[in-house]
């Protein structure tokens, strides 16, 4: 990661060498810049704090070497891009990667307790230190403020200190010179002392964490976007909030995926990336023959017939137009996972495809009737599979997940074609339970009741934690999506003792709602750990009637144990009900839902009730 110093004029779309080497400041992983420190986030490298820039000179500063593009067609079409970027992975010779800026401006000296904006201290170029203190080293400011619209400032510590005092000096400020230090009597916000040497009382850091904190001072967002270069500042009403600088409400990724599923997974779209516009303006087979013939000459894998089957695919992919502007493309995601669901079902057969295909979906060679105990209808072994994950912005404060889109910030200050994306490479297990005896399990009284208690208490926060309340998302925890999640949850323990996987190497993919009935486990690293075999062994019948049994065991013993399965709420907001770390939850990366809307209870049933788990007739025996 680089800071961005002035650079010289580059031609559009042509990549070249920066002038000069600019000063490296750290590296992470290439998947870490898409869930963990993606743009607007903040990351400490060596007693400094930066933030990622912005996209808008990414499509320069990227060598096509180091970052390539990637296509997936129906997460593109969904996110309203023409391809993706993979974020660069250079080597110690490389002369640019991802950029960074300074933030937060305000520093600290341990040696003289000056607290003061960075560039008051006069660093020596290249260093971040107090020059008057002998090179002491600066310590970035530990809080920072927030809005829920995505804004991000530095703390106004002045504000907060003068709030009875606010008018001296013609620039609004009274031009003393103040200072920061620690009590020590406790590490609580009330040892964090400032003063002034214009004399205004001192005052601690109590109390600035209190929703009402800036509200009572008068303080609004000032609308900063310190990541993007050379934003204006922004309007904005919002009263911003105190947050600590590695908190993570600070940076929150809104990501979208999708599986790489016929006839999108054999290469070819690949190849036609830069054809669509002139394919899609023909109409009839003769035309797009002559034009592939000119376009693709001596390549005979460039089939006609495929090349149909792919437009025939991204017209029908392309986003409805009626209904409102947030409901589109909720929507068209349900859409996508429906998609993969069915191709999951039907399968798609090694010996059918060649080298090239991404998808390869099998059904196991033994038959299924050691599974009948388990209402496991369909059992699949996903022996190759492909997800692309893209970053399409970011939230601060607000969960990703029950955002709306006006509090998304944005990676760019103007819309580009493109966004950041990885992708991962592995295998999995699909398996579908039958939707029948999951119906008649559902409709039981003591099973609703369950299932409403979690949509309850999951409503109620998404209402708490959205700006407008009428405006928040429906839970979407039924009893089949709860005991789906559940199910994957104790699966991916059980085979992360059995199948050579850690459990932060396996994800889950739900598919639960109408007649979707259906959960993926699958590897989701993007190194070696994708390529074991391990996993999709696991999803051979008689394996696969074993590993269940074992984790419905271990299910119906968690060692928090009356505490758990006895509680009413658990989890965050109260979104869980008999889940702890110590039985069904998961690595957050494992996870689609953050580890909530979990209740082991409908799989296992409770001590008082044990006929309310779907699989209880299984431990009785």
């Amino acid at each position: 990661m680089n800071p961005p110093p002035a650079r010289r004029r580059r031609t559009p779309g042509v990549p070249s060498a920066p002038r000069i080497n600019y000063p490296r400041r750290g590296s992470v992983r290439r998947s870490q810049m898409i869930t963990t420190y993606g743009v607007g986030s903040l990351i400490a490298v060596d007693g400094e704090s930066f933030i990622v820039s912005g996209l808008d000179d990414a499509h320069a500063s990227w060598s096509l070497d180091e970052a390539p593009i990637i296509h997936e067609e129906r997460l593109s079409e969904l996110l309203g891009v023409d391809y993706f970027r993979l974020p660069p992975s250079s080597e110690d010779t490389s002369k640019d990667g991802v950029r960074v800026r300074r933030f937060p401006l305000w520093h600290y000296c341990p040696g003289c307790h000056a607290l003061q904006h960075v560039a008051a201290f006069n660093s020596p170029a290249g260093k971040n230190v107090c020059e008057p203190c002998d090179d002491e080293p600066l310590v970035p400011s530990r809080f920072v403020v927030a809005c829920e619209k995505g804004h991000l400032d530095d703390f106004p510590y002045w504000k907060w200190l003068h709030r009875k005092n606010r008018e001296g000096g013609a620039s609004g400020f009274c031009g003393g010179q103040m200072s920061l230090q620690f009590s020590g009597q406790s590490t609580s916000l009330r040892a964090i002392v400032l003063s002034c040497s214009c004399g205004v009382p001192d005052r601690s850091m109590e109390g600035a964490f209190r929703r009402a904190a800036f509200s009572e001072l008068g303080v609004r967002c000032e609308g900063m976007r310190p990541w993007l270069k050379a934003a204006p500042v922004e309007h904005c009403t919002e009263t911003p909030r105190t947050l600590q600088r590695g908190s993570s409400s600070v940076w929150q990724p809104v990501l979208r995926s999708a599986l790489s599923i016929p006839p999108w997974s054999d290469g070819l779209a690949d190849k036609l990336a830069e054809h669509w516009e002139a394919l899609l303006s023909y109409s009839s087979r003769m035309e797009i023959e002559i034009y592939l013939k000119g376009a693709f000459r001596g390549d005979d894998s460039v089939s006609v017939d495929a090349v149909l089957e792919l437009l025939e695919a991204k017209r029908q992919g392309e986003p409805e137009q009626e209904g409102n502007a947030t409901s589109r493309p909720t929507n068209h995601y349900q859409a996508l996972r429906r998609q993969e669901y069915e191709y999951l079902c039907a399968g798609n057969a090694l010996e059918d495809k060649g080298r090239e295909e991404q998808f390869i979906c099998e059904p196991p060679r033994t038959s299924l009737g050691s599974l009948a105990p388990y209402a496991v209808e369909q059992s699949m072994l996903v022996k190759r599979l492909r997800e692309v994950r893209a970053l399409k912005a970011f939230t601060r404060l607000v969960d990703a997940e029950s955002a709306a889109e006006r509090h998304e910030a944005p990676l760019s200050l103007t819309r580009t074609n493109w966004l950041p994306a990885m992708e991962v490479h592995g295998e999995g297990v699909f398996i579908r339970l039958d939707s029948e005896r999951l119906d008649d399990w559902a409709r039981a009284e003591n099973v609703a009741a369950r299932a409403e208690r979690i949509r309850t208490n999951h409503e109620r926060l998404l209402r708490e934690r959205a700006a407008d309340p009428a405006e928040a998302p429906s839970s979407p925890a039924e009893p089949r999506m709860v005991l789906l999640h559940t199910l994957a949850h104790v699966l991916v323990n059980e085979w992360s003792l059995d199948a050579g996987y850690p459990a932060s190497a396996l994800r889950e993919r739900l598919y639960a709602g109408d007649s979707m009935a259906g959960i993926l486990v699958y590897t989701a690293t993007s190194d070696s750990a994708g390529s074991l075999g391990g996993l999709v062994a696991q999803g051979e019948p008689n394996r696969l009637a074993q590993a269940l049994h074992s984790a419905l065991q271990r299910a119906a013993w968690c060692s928090a144990d009356p505490l758990c399965i006895e509680a009413g709420i658990s989890g965050a907001g109260g979104a869980n009900m008999a889940a702890c770390h110590a039985c069904a939850m998961l690595p957050e990366t494992s996870c689609e839902h953050n580890n909530i809307l979990l209740d082991r209870a409908l799989l296992v049933g409770t001590p008082d009730e044990p006929r309310l788990g779907f699989f209880a007739h299984i431990l009785s025996h």
